[in-house]
């Protein structure tokens, strides 16, 4: 429950979450649908992006098709984690997209209690700008989490650690080859065309700083944090932790 309550997520309240950035997307989702399964609930985790097929101790159901028919999931039974993916990318382990409407539709529906939603992609790096395209959040999403990994601070924006380097540097007011500073993450969360661009009107907005697994960098990101906090954008909260090893807290 301390994962779920850190997010404001109240089991008992359908919602429809939307993840985006980098550093830890897939495993956020994922531990929140474990959480969730716990406690009884009906769980969807799908992608309106490309996300990596999930393992058999992630869900109970993994469902691949571009045929949109609710009712399908009708049977759907309480304490279920079902993954849902447009089929899969040829030549590579990765789920390909599902219409941001059809979520909606779902969510509608009432046909689970969660939707878990991974809406855009990092190329595995622990920092990101969106492309004019991204994130692709449903227009009924309640809560936007987006992540960055502590990782990256203190480290070059080049390719390597930025994923759309160019981008990043516009939105930041930075240069490639400077340092990752926690001016440049608190930009990101706050601009309008960063983290939470596209954010449906309504829908609550939580920063998730990850991989904070150490006291260096759980210091560091509550600075991160108060940077955010001070830059406005609409922020409703600031979760510093390292999700993986089951650390989250609410600043």
């Amino acid at each position: 429950m301390k994962l779920l309550e850190t997010f404001g997520i109240v089991p008992d309240k359908p919602e429809l979450i939307a993840v985006t950035g980098g550093g830890g997307k897939t495993t956020t989702i994922f531990a929140l649908a474990a959480a969730l399964k716990k406690q009884g609930k009906k769980v969807l985790v799908t992608t309106t992006t490309n996300m990596f097929v999930p393992g058999e101790d992630q869900c109970d159901m993994l469902v691949l098709t571009g045929r949109q028919e609710p009712e399908f999931f009708s049977g759907v039974q309480p304490g279920t984690v079902v993954c849902l993916g447009g089929g899969i990318m040829e030549g590579k382990p990765k789920l390909k997209s599902v219409e941001p409407a059809y979520i909606d539709a779902l969510f509608q529906q009432g046909l689970f209690d969660m939707i878990l939603v991974e809406a855009d992609g990092a190329k595995r790096k622990p920092i990101k700008a969106p492309a004019d395209y991204e994130p692709v959040i449903p227009a009924l999403a309640t809560l936007a989490i987006g992540v960055v990994g502590m990782d990256a601070l203190g480290k070059s924006i080049i390719e390597d650690n930025v994923h759309r380097v160019e981008l990043f540097c516009n939105l930041t007011g930075s240069r490639q080859g400077e340092v990752i500073d926690g001016g440049h993450i608190a930009a990101l969360a706050t601009e309008k065309q960063g983290l939470f661009k596209g954010t449906p009107d309504g829908c609550r907005k939580m920063v998730l700083l990850n991989k904070s697994d150490d006291a260096a960098l759980i210091e560091q990101a509550g600075q991160v944090a108060r940077a955010i906090t001070a830059g406005g954008g609409g922020i409703h909260g600031v979760v510093i932790g390292a999700v993986q090893q089951g650390s989250v807290e609410r600043v």
